[in-house]
């Protein structure tokens, strides 16, 4: 009886080294990414954001994956709040072993998880946040920004504004920093081009709490002849119908960011503006053969046509890959130096992450809002290229952290 208790413990010994080599080794197999969304929130974005990263990844993997294994995306969301995302991404590091973190929306957030990566030196490729500080006042080491900052967006609409005989200029922005980061860009690139012009004018109402009514009328009582709105999601759609009731747009050039991504555009359907200048996503006229080809995979797997989000997303896995491709490890100081300069053939054109500053020359497509049987789309739009909308070395440098 004594002899089969410990031939029974030294089995239960070696099953559970096993066991445990198993795991080892299937971990061993795939390379674990953290990912941080706003999920529970504004899915109008986060949602079409993860469309476009399963499809990157499923792509990727059928290939055969990256150094011989498969990419795992590990997915936590962080409900629009910066403690939230602190606290998951501790979990995503410490408990789930990730090799570094990819995404937020949400300018507060991406800053919090900026602060993350740089106190516990840890790889994070922002996706979507837009605040310049993100690769700018609080950029660091391990922090890459993929899409165009809120900088690099408003010198697109300034460089078209200015060519507007308007003089007397409002603001309405979120009172956040993605907000201020916005009305602050696009004054000083604009006053810039157009020393004549003079703002006259600035409301900054409370993140999705506007009330359009009293925020309009306090821009009129101003007397601008032209806005520059940085509003989105539900707020720009109460601004616009508000505006629009009111007669508040006519005669008035409008410049507005992110007005023309479908998912702003698209629930106004036929209350979408007309004539205003935006940055959007054309998606239905783009005709490269690249977007082309995405467009397609991207309605036979989901039946649904692609977002902005959607293409960040998509361009946000890829650039994991092919960092992980160049790297060659997923030592993190070795895929921090992969991170800097690399560059790659997206869907929206060539991309690359600068050394000086960790911003990725990502562009935007800047136009003009129209209503197409009975939606609003985007018309007379070009794709503005991100590296021509950057300052100079010199300027980045003053503003990047002292090492």
């Amino acid at each position: 009886m004594r002899s089969f208790k410990i031939m029974l413990a030294v089995l239960v010994v070696v099953s559970t080294i096993l066991s445990a080599f198993a795991t080892m080794t299937l971990a061993a197999d795939t390379i674990k990414v953290g990912e941080i969304q706003t999920y529970s929130r504004l899915t109008s974005f986060t949602f079409p954001y993860r469309n476009g990263w399963q499809l990157a990844l499923e792509e990727i993997n059928t290939a055969g994956g990256v150094m011989g294994k498969q990419i795992e995306v590990i997915s936590r969301d962080d409900a629009g709040k910066p403690g939230n995302a602190v606290t998951v991404a501790e979990e995503l590091i410490r408990k789930d072993k990730v090799a570094l973190l990819m995404g937020t929306f949400l300018s507060n957030v991406g800053l919090a998880v900026t602060d993350f990566a740089k106190r516990n030196k840890v790889l994070f490729v922002a996706a979507e946040p837009l605040s310049d500080a993100v690769t700018w006042a609080k950029g660091n080491r391990y922090t890459f920004r993929l899409r165009p900052s809120t900088y690099m967006q408003a010198a697109m609409l300034a460089e078209e504004a200015a060519k507007n005989p308007a003089k007397r200029w409002a603001t309405i922005a979120p009172n956040y920093a993605y907000g201020k980061d916005a009305v602050a860009s696009f004054k000083k690139v604009l006053k810039a081009k157009r020393p004549d012009i003079e703002f006259v004018a600035e409301q900054w109402p409370a993140l999705f709490k506007i009330n359009a009514g009293a925020e309009i009328q306090a821009l009129a009582d101003a007397r601008p002849e032209a806005i520059y709105n940085v509003t989105f999601a539900s707020d720009v759609a109460k601004f616009v119908r508000e505006g629009k009731l009111r007669g508040f747009f006519k005669d008035k050039l409008i410049v507005s960011l992110l007005t023309g991504e479908p998912e702003y555009l698209d629930p106004l359907k036929g209350e979408a503006p007309e004539g205003w200048l935006v940055t959007g996503y054309p998606w239905y006229d783009i005709k490269t053969p690249a977007h082309q080809k995405f467009v397609a995979a991207y309605q036979k797997k989901f039946n649904d046509y692609p977002r902005t989000g959607s293409i960040v997303g998509y361009n946000a896995m890829m650039t994991v890959y092919h960092m992980l491709k160049r790297a060659g490890t997923t030592d993190t100081e070795k895929m921090v130096e992969a991170m800097k300069g690399l560059s790659f053939d997206s869907i929206v054109g060539p991309i690359t992450y600068r050394a000086i500053d960790h911003q990725s020359t990502m562009g935007a497509y800047v136009g003009l809002t129209a209503l197409r049987e009975g939606k609003g789309v985007m018309v007379n739009w070009k794709y503005a290229d991100g590296k021509d909308y950057l300052p100079s070395d010199a300027e980045i440098m003053k503003m990047r952290p002292k090492k």
